[in-house]
């Protein structure tokens, strides 16, 4: 007997968002829940990177989060929709908000400006399985100096297969980049493992 199991949202449709009222008496209470469903949906990776994984829940807190503080309206909508909806994983993938935090500016143009390119070095290890990164092509996140965007959009496509090794309880997953100036790794944790394994179908 094969088990249905509930696959989460691929989506955010107009339909889905509050209004500006109803978003303002709920927001401290839909931002705690984001916030400690992000808990396990995050991982440090070397001295400055950290990869959060993004989910419709994360992706709509975000939809509305820039309705509220921009107060656009509904001409707004399209436009948010448009921007987030392509980092909702569609049930064969990962999505990783990559970003690189550095405090102190001068440091971090300088750190940044020696990792150009390192979008297409991001991956993930699931046990002899390597699955590369592809960054998200709305725009360049390297520049023509060479110099490297502190946010990167990175989508992590697997197989059947693949998925299947995610899956398994206790399964060795490893996060990474192999960019000349920023080798490193993390493995992820098991409750992050378990998160993470509910974005495939």
């Amino acid at each position: 007997m094969v088990m249905n199991v509930p696959t989460r949202k691929k989506e955010i449709t107009p339909s889905d968002i509050l209004s500006p009222a109803d978003y303002a008496k709920r927001r401290p209470a839909m931002r705690a829940e984001v916030v400690a469903k992000k808990k396990n949906r995050r991982l440090e990776v070397g001295p400055f990177a950290t990869f959060y994984f993004e989910c419709y829940e994360t992706m709509l807190q975000q939809v509305q989060e820039m309705l509220h503080i921009e107060k656009g309206g509904e001409a707004q909508i399209a436009d948010e929709l448009s921007a987030y909806n392509p980092l909702i994983p569609q049930g064969n993938e990962l999505i990783a908000t990559v970003m690189f935090e550095i405090d102190d500016p001068v440091r971090r143009t300088r750190v940044l400006s020696r990792l150009g390119g390192i979008e297409n070095t991001m991956f993930i290890k699931v046990g002899e399985e390597k699955i590369m990164g592809a960054a998200e092509p709305d725009q360049d996140r390297t520049t023509a100096e060479g110099k490297a965007s502190s946010v990167q959009f990175v989508h992590f496509p697997f197989t059947h297969d693949q998925i299947a090794a995610f899956r398994k309880a206790g399964a060795t997953v490893i996060v990474g980049m192999d960019h000349e100036n920023y080798a490193h790794m993390a493995v992820l944790p098991e409750a992050v493992r378990q998160e993470l394994a509910a974005d495939f179908d």
